[in-house]
């Protein structure tokens, strides 16, 4: 990786760092509505999944499979979500959300949907815990 990588100002208020996989940064949402990892490849200067080099785009191809398999695992939701917008924070990065049929955005999107409930720190703690786990062992 590069030194030259800097986590966009916006996703590092809104999220929390679950630990990096070989090309991204694994951050989790800082949302208790939703089930929510955000993957940011750690290059600088990338806005567009066509700015990645054809490896990285492999290589972050297989770490978004893999989210959603974690994702899976961890929450069991009804459906995972995989969306990279970029529309206001325009350095590359990959939603992976999990959506359940019960959840107060459901069947819409999750943007613009309500305010956003911060986890309380030891729940927090404890889902970062699991997902590093899974990551880990995938």
């Amino acid at each position: 990786m590069t030194d030259d990588f800097t986590l966009d100002a916006r996703l590092a208020a809104d999220t929390v760092q679950i630990g990096d996989l070989p090309l991204a940064r694994v951050l989790l949402m800082d949302d208790a509505r939703f089930p929510w990892f955000i993957l940011v490849p750690r290059r600088p200067e990338v806005s567009e999944l066509t700015d990645l080099s054809g490896e990285d785009g492999a290589v972050l191809s297989a770490e978004i499979r893999t989210a959603v398999c974690v994702m899976q695992a961890l929450a069991k939701p009804d459906k995972v979500n995989v969306a990279a917008l970029g529309n206001v924070v325009a350095q590359l990065h990959v939603h992976v959300v999990g959506r359940f049929r019960s959840d107060p955005a459901w069947p819409g999107p999750v943007w613009g949907q309500g305010e956003a409930r911060r986890y309380p720190p030891h729940a927090r703690a404890q889902l970062i815990e699991r997902a590093a786990a899974l990551f880990t062992a995938a």
